[in-house]
């Protein structure tokens, strides 16, 4: 199964984060299928690539609960609800 996750990079105490799909047996920050963006917790920074997160999504991948709330703030289940729509 495919998992929408967070792949931790940075210095200790300066952490951030990586938005991944990877596969949901893999390590946390092993190589993952490919990267969809970008969290930054300390200053709330969040750079997403909307058309590939959609796009995993529509295939069937599962975001972990951080993630879904990241992907909440930033409406991406709409645009997903809204495509699924258009291809129908």
């Amino acid at each position: 199964m495919v998992k929408i996750r967070l792949k931790r990079f940075g210095k200790k105490r300066e952490v951030s984060y990586r938005i991944v799909a990877a596969q949901s047996t893999s390590r946390r920050d092993g190589r993952p299928l490919e990267e969809l963006g970008y969290y930054n917790p300390r200053t709330d920074e969040t750079r997403l690539e909307v058309p590939a997160i959609v796009r995993r999504l529509q295939q069937g991948a599962q975001p972990t609960d951080t993630v879904r709330s990241i992907l909440e703030k930033a409406n991406i289940f709409e645009q997903v609800k809204t495509a699924s729509k258009a291809e129908a």
